[in-house]
C-alpha cells in the first residue's frame, strides 16, 4: 500500500490499477501501481477536492476500481457501435442550445412568438446577455459560413413598440445589452435582495454535531453567486474542512415550498427553459467552462427491457398501467432490494453470480410482461446486479447525454453551496422520466446508507459503487473521462444521495419566472379576426363583472375553496395573515368527517391553486394563503387528491 498523498482535502490511500486495452480485458499488475497512482493523483479531481471530504478509505477506493472491473467483464464492447451525430459546427451546438431554451423561433425565423417573448420578458440582465451571447455566437458562426441568419440579434433584443419595451432586452448603440425591467427583476433589487439573502445564508445555525448552512432559493442563483463574488469574504463560499457534518437547509418562503411533481407538465416545461438559461448564466458567473456534448446515437430498441431508452418503456408500461412514471421493471428491482437485501452485507459491492444474473435477464425479457416472471429465485445480489445493468444499459444515459458534462463540470465549483445550487439546476433540466426513474434509484439508495451498521455500506461506499454505473461517457475520449472523473463522480452522487429531498424542491425564483412567462404569455394573446374580436370582448366582459366580484371578495378577504370529493362541495373562507393551507384541509376534514361521501376519506386531500398565473401548484401545507393570494388573485382553490 501506497502512502497517502494529500490532494487538496482528498487523500488516496489505495487503489486498485488497471490498464484498459482495445480488447476491454483488464490487466493487473504490481509493477505499474507506482505508475497508475501518479497519474491518477494528477487527474482533475477537483470535484471532491474542493468539497474538503475526509480521507477515504482503501477500501472505498477498491470499491470504485472493482465495480469498473465488472462492468467491463459483464459487457466487453458495450457502446462501441455508439455512432455521433454527422459533424456539429458551432452553429448547430449553439442553436440546439437556443431550441432546448426554449426560444426555437430565434432560430427558425418566425417573426413572432407569444412564448418566446414572455421567455425573453422573464429574464435577468444576466440571463438576458447570456442569450444574446449564444445568438450572437450563432449568428457570427452562419455568417463564416456564407449564410444569413433567420433573425439578427437587433430583432430580438429591441422592441419599437413601448408597451412591451419594460420587459424585453434591448441592445444599445454601442453593443452593449440593456434590459429596461419590470421592478419585479430590477437589478437594484435583485443586487439588494441578493445580499440579503447572502447575509442570511452565511449564518451556520449548529444542530447537534451538525452545521446547517441556510440557501434561500428567492433569488436566482447567478445574482447570489455575482454578489459573493464581490464580497469575497462570504463565509459559505469558503472551503469547509468539515463537509461530512455540514447540512443544507432551504429558508422555507411563505409561499409554500414547491416539490416538482407539484406542478402541472406544462410549467415544467417552462421550468427546464430557464434552468438551462440560469445554469449557462450561473456556472459563467463562477468561471466554470460549461461544454455540450455533441450528440451520439445508439441503437435502441422499441421493445423489451434492457437496452431501452426510458420514454419506451413508459410508454409500454403506461398501456398496462396507466400513470407509470418510473419503468415498471425497476420498481420491481428495487422493491425486492427492499424487502431482502436492504440488510445484506456488500449489497451494491459484492456482484452475483454472472452466470445466475445473465439467465434471469433472459427470463425477465421473455416473461416479465407476461407476469410469469418468479421473483422468488432472484437472489440479493443477482438483483443488485441486474439494477446495475439495467441503468448501464440505458441507450442514453440516465443524467442525459446532453447535460452529463454540467453535472461533471459542478466537481470543479470550489463552494460547497454553488455546487448543491448547480445539482439543483441540473435536476430541474433533465426529462421528467430520466427525473423520476434518478429520484426513485435515489431513495433506494438512501435506505442502503441507512442499514450501514448491518450491510457495511456506508455513504462513501455506495457512492463509490453507483458512480462509474451512473456517469457512463461515451465518444472518442470517453475511457479517459472515466479515469479523470472517478473520485468526482461519486463525490456528486454522495450530494445527490445525501440532499435529495431539496434538490428535488423547485426554486422560488423559477416559480416567479413561470408566474411572468404566463402573464405575458397571456397579455400576447390578441384577437385575429372581427368576430373573435366580438366574441372575447363579451367574454371580456363577463369576465370583468366576475372579476369585480372578486376584487370585492380581496377586500374583505374572502376566497371560494372548491372540495368536489368533500360532503360539502364548497366553503368561502375569510384569510388572514396566519392562515395555512393545512388549515383549509382540517375545516374540510371536519366538514367530511360529518358527511357521507367515502372518497375523501379514503385519499387524502390537498389544497392547490389553479390557473390564474399557473397552471396548476399542490401547496405545501404550510403555505400562507394570503401570500399566494397576493401573486396570483385569480387563482381558483381546489382540494383534491393527488393525481396517481
Amino acid at each position: 500500500m501506497m502512502d497517502g498523498t494529500d490532494l487538496g482535502g482528498v487523500i488516496l490511500t489505495a487503489f486498485h490499477s488497471f490498464n484498459i486495452h482495445t480488447d476491454d480485458q483488464q490487466i493487473y499488475t504490481s509493477d505499474n501501481r507506482v505508475a497508475q497512482y501518479q497519474r491518477i493523483a494528477s487527474m482533475s479531481l477537483a470535484g471532491a477536492a474542493t468539497a474538503s471530504e475526509r480521507p477515504m478509505s482503501r477500501d472505498v477506493m477498491e470499491d470504485y476500481w472493482s465495480e469498473m472491473k465488472n462492468i467491463k467483464e459483464d459487457a466487453p464492447g458495450q457502446h462501441e457501435e455508439m455512432m455521433e451525430r454527422g459533424s456539429m459546427d458551432e452553429a448547430e451546438l449553439e442553436e440546439e442550445w437556443l431550441q432546448e431554451a426554449g426560444l426555437s423561433t430565434l432560430v427558425s425565423g418566425t417573426q413572432s412568438d407569444g412564448p418566446t417573448d414572455a421567455l425573453l420578458s422573464t429574464l435577468t440582465h444576466s440571463q438576458a446577455a447570456m442569450v444574446k451571447k449564444h445568438l450572437d455566437n450563432y449568428t457570427q458562426t452562419l455568417r463564416k459560413r456564407n449564410r444569413q441568419p433567420m433573425r439578427h440579434v437587433r430583432d430580438v433584443f429591441s422592441t419599437p413598440d413601448t408597451s412591451s419595451a419594460e420587459l424585453t432586452p434591448s441592445v444599445s448603440p454601442n453593443g452593449q445589452i440593456s434590459h429596461k425591467l419590470p421592478q419585479w427583476n430590477l437589478p437594484k433589487a435583485a443586487a439588494a435582495a441578493a445580499q440579503s439573502q447572502c447575509s442570511v445564508s452565511e449564518r451556520e445555525v449548529s444542530s447537534g454535531s451538525s452545521e446547517v448552512m441556510l440557501l434561500s432559493v428567492d433569488v436566482a442563483y447567478s445574482e447570489t453567486a455575482r454578489a459573493h463574488r464581490r464580497a469575497r469574504e462570504c463565509q459559505d463560499c469558503r472551503r469547509l474542512q468539515k463537509d461530512d457534518l455540514l447540512r443544507f437547509q432551504v429558508i422555507k418562503p411563505r409561499q409554500g415550498l414547491t416539490r416538482v411533481s407539484d406542478l402541472s407538465s406544462e410549467d415544467i416545461k417552462k421550468i427546464g427553459y430557464i434552468s438551462l438559461i440560469e445554469l449557462t448564466t450561473f456556472y459563467d458567473v463562477l468561471g466554470i467552462e460549461l461544454k455540450r456534448n455533441r450528440v451520439w446515437w445508439s441503437k435502441a430498441r422499441e421493445s423489451g427491457i434492457f437496452g431501452v431508452p426510458l420514454p419506451t418503456l413508459l410508454e409500454n408500461d403506461q398501456k398496462k398501467y396507466p400513470g407509470s412514471r418510473v419503468p415498471l421493471v425497476f420498481k420491481k428491482l428495487l422493491s425486492k432490494l427492499e424487502q431482502t437485501g436492504l440488510q445484506t452485507e456488500g449489497i451494491l459491492r459484492v456482484p452475483g453470480s454472472a452466470a445466475r444474473v445473465k439467465h434471469l435477464r433472459q427470463e425477465l425479457e421473455l416473461k416479465f410482461y407476461e407476469d410469469r416472471f418468479d421473483w422468488d429465485e432472484v437472489r440479493q445480489n443477482d438483483a443488485a446486479g441486474l439494477l446495475k445493468m439495467f441503468i448501464r444499459e440505458l441507450p442514453y444515459p440516465l443524467l442525459t447525454q446532453q447535460h452529463l458534462p454540467a453535472f461533471t463540470a459542478a466537481q470543479n465549483i470550489t463552494s460547497p453551496k454553488h455546487q448543491i445550487q448547480a445539482l439543483h439546476l441540473l435536476i430541474m433540466l433533465l426529462p421528467e422520466a430520466n427525473r423520476d426513474t434518478l429520484k426513485a434509484l435515489l431513495e433506494f439508495l438512501s435506505k442502503v446508507v441507512a442499514f450501514e451498521e448491518k450491510n457495511r455500506m456506508s455513504l462513501w461506499n455506495v457512492s463509490m459503487i453507483v458512480a462509474p454505473n451512473l456517469f457512463i461517457f461515451r465518444g472518442k475520449n470517453a475511457r479517459q473521462e472515466e479515469m479523470q472523473g472517478a473520485v468526482g463522480s461519486a463525490h456528486l452522487v454522495r450530494l445527490l444521495i445525501k440532499h435529495q429531498d431539496l434538490l428535488w424542491t423547485v426554486p422560488c425564483f423559477l416559480i416567479s419566472h413561470v408566474r411572468k412567462m404566463n402573464e405575458a404569455a397571456t397579455d400576447k394573446r390578441t384577437p385575429t379576426s372581427e368576430k373573435t374580436k366580438r366574441k372575447l370582448l363579451r367574454r371580456w366582459n363577463i369576465e370583468k363583472d366576475k372579476d369585480r366580484n372578486e376584487v370585492t371578495d380581496l377586500l374583505d378577504g374572502v376566497i371560494k375553496v372548491q372540495a368536489p370529493l368533500h360532503a360539502k362541495v364548497s366553503m368561502a373562507i375569510q384569510l388572514n395573515s396566519e392562515m395555512k393551507a393545512r388549515d383549509i384541509m382540517a375545516r374540510f376534514d371536519v366538514e367530511n368527517s360529518r358527511g357521507s361521501r367515502s372518497a375523501a376519506r379514503r385519499h387524502k386531500q390537498f389544497l392547490f391553486e389553479v390557473g390564474g398565473n399557473i397552471g396548476e401548484r399542490c401547496l405545501d401545507p404550510d403555505t400562507y394563503l394570503l401570500d399566494v393570494y397576493g401573486v396570483n388573485p385569480h387563482c381558483e382553490w381546489v382540494l383534491k387528491s393527488l393525481p396517481t
